[in-house]
């Protein structure tokens, strides 16, 4: 089987790698990260294992390109004015979170990559286990064990009590 016109993955997919880097990279970031991974998959297109879940391997490209803009970050130096005594109250990457409970996005930040990820497939794009498992290059199983772990350190960090839906069969 050939694999479908790149016009048509994109027609189909872009909602979902626009979320996914949005959710990932933040609001000002996002887009740029979408862009950059329709650019990657355009060059890499098709892949040389051949093309069994479109969508799980867009957002794999995807969550690398994220990956790559939050280690650039890290890297980029802040400038500022004077330097101050004490540190700054805030996060600076909270402005990004426009309307966001910063102690959320603070412990979401905090999460392991791959767990930070899974969540975010699992959640923001509303991918079942199977189609987190194959961006991920794990199993269902171990897709499950990342999403519960990373909602078990959110529930610590945040001090909530709550019941997730990993028994909901998706």
């Amino acid at each position: 089987m050939s694999a479908p016109p790149f016009a048509l993955l994109v027609e189909e997919h872009w909602r979902d790698v626009a979320r996914l880097a949005r959710a990932l990279a933040g609001p000002v970031d996002g887009d740029d990260v979408a862009q950059q991974a329709w650019a990657q998959a355009l060059a890499a297109y098709p892949p040389p294992g051949g093309l069994r879940d479109p969508r799980a391997w867009l957002l794999v490209v995807t969550s690398r390109c994220a990956t790559d803009v939050h280690r650039a970050r890290a890297r980029r130096p802040v400038p500022v004015e004077e330097v101050p005594e004490a540190p700054a109250g805030g996060d600076p990457a909270d402005g990004e979170l426009a309307g966001a409970d910063p102690a959320v996005w603070a412990a979401v930040r905090a999460l392991p990559e791959r767990q930070r990820t899974a969540l975010a497939l699992r959640y923001v794009v509303d991918a079942d286990h199977a189609t987190v498992a194959r961006a991920l290059g794990t199993t269902p199983g171990a897709t499950r064990r990342l999403v519960s772990d990373a909602l078990a350190a959110l529930r610590r960090e945040l001090g909530a009590a709550g019941d997730g839906d990993e028994g909901d069969g998706r």
